[in-house]
C-alpha cells in the first residue's frame, strides 16, 4: 500500500523545521515562497530570477529539500524564473495528504503544482532521485515540460548495482556520525557540505519518506519521451552505472545529450557546481522553443 510521508514524532518535525530554517540563509538570491495546494497536499516553492526565458522547475533528492539548489541557483537564473520544490512525500515543508502510488501520479502533482503558480511549460531539473521524478514528468506531462536535465539519474536507465544498494541500506539502519564521513567519502568524494546542510541532512532522517525509488526504464517508456533530455554523469559514480546508461541511451533514445564528467562521482554537483551549471543553463536555453514532438 502507497504511504504518506510524514515526520516520526512532533520533537522531529521541530528538529528539521530548525535546521530547514538554518539553510534559508544559504539561498543566495530574493526569493518569494508560497504553498500550493494539489490533490496530493500542499507543496513548498521557492521562486527566484526574471527574464524571458521558461522557467526552470528543480526537483532535489532523497533526503533533501528545495534549499540544496542553493549553489546553481544563480546560473540558472540569470535570464528566468527559477523554481524549487519539495518534493510531496520527503522531508521539507510540503504537507503530503494523499499517496503517489503511481507513476502517473507524479505527472498529475507535477502539472497541479503548474496550475498553482500560472506557468504552462518549463524545464525540469532534477538530481539522484529527483531525476526519476523528473522522468516521469516527461511521461505524464509531457505537453508542460519543454526539456529535462538529469544529474546522476541512479536506476532511471540502467540498474543500481546491487552491491550500492547493500551499502545504503546498511547505513540507513544505523546512521552514526562515523557512518556519515565514510558514506559520503565513499558516495559524493570531493564534495564539502556545510554545516547547515549537514544538520539538515541528518534531521531528515527523522522523516518517514514516502516518495518511492528509481527504476529502469522500459524501453517503450525511452521512446515515448519526447522532451529533450541531458544526462549528466559522473564517470567515477558508484551508483549509476554511467557507461551502460550511455550506451543504452544511445541505442533507446539517440537525441538525448550524455555528459560524463572525470572524475566526478554521485556528488558531482558539488564537485563542480560551475561546469555543471552551466552546461545546464546552455541545454536549457537552447530549448526554450522547444515543442512538444508527436508521439
Amino acid at each position: 500500500m502507497a504511504r504518506i510521508g510524514r515526520f516520526r514524532s512532533e520533537a522531529a518535525r521541530e528538529e528539521y523545521l530548525r535546521a530547514y530554517a538554518a539553510m534559508e540563509g544559504l539561498w543566495p538570491l530574493p526569493s518569494t515562497v508560497s504553498d500550493v495546494p494539489t490533490a496530493y497536499g500542499t507543496t513548498h516553492v521557492r521562486r527566484s530570477g526574471s527574464g524571458a526565458g521558461l522557467p526552470v522547475v528543480l526537483l532535489h533528492g532523497f533526503g533533501g529539500n528545495g534549499l540544496y539548489w542553493y549553489d546553481l541557483v544563480e546560473g540558472l537564473a540569470r535570464d528566468r524564473v527559477v523554481v524549487a520544490l519539495d518534493t510531496v512525500g520527503s522531508a521539507g515543508r510540503s504537507m503530503q495528504t494523499a499517496p503517489l502510488g503511481r507513476d502517473a501520479d507524479y505527472g498529475a502533482w507535477f502539472a497541479q503544482v503548474l496550475d498553482g503558480l500560472g506557468l504552462d511549460r518549463v524545464h525540469v531539473l532534477g538530481e539522484s532521485l529527483g531525476s526519476w521524478h523528473a522522468t516521469l514528468t516527461a511521461l505524464h506531462a509531457p505537453d508542460r515540460v519543454a526539456s529535462i536535465s538529469l544529474i546522476e539519474p541512479n536506476g532511471v536507465f540502467v540498474r543500481t548495482p546491487v552491491r550500492a544498494l547493500f551499502r545504503m541500506l546498511r547505513f540507513g539502519a544505523n546512521p552514526t556520525d562515523e557512518g556519515w564521513r565514510r558514506m559520503r567519502e565513499w558516495l559524493a568524494p570531493g564534495t564539502d557540505p556545510t554545516d547547515v546542510e549537514l544538520a539538515c541532512m541528518k534531521a531528515a532522517q527523522g522523516y518517514r519518506t514516502a516518495v518511492g525509488w528509481a527504476r529502469p526504464l522500459k524501453d517503450p517508456e525511452l521512446a515515448a519521451i519526447t522532451a529533450p533530455l541531458l544526462a549528466i554523469y559522473g564517470a567515477e559514480s558508484v551508483v549509476s552505472a554511467p557507461d551502460a546508461a550511455r550506451r543504452r541511451l544511445a541505442e533507446r533514445l539517440p537525441g538525448a545529450e550524455v555528459e560524463v564528467v572525470p572524475g566526478g562521482g554521485h556528488g558531482v554537483r558539488g564537485q563542480v557546481p560551475d561546469q555543471v551549471g552551466a552546461r545546464i543553463a546552455r541545454f536549457v536555453g537552447q530549448h526554450d522553443d522547444s515543442v512538444p514532438a508527436e508521439r
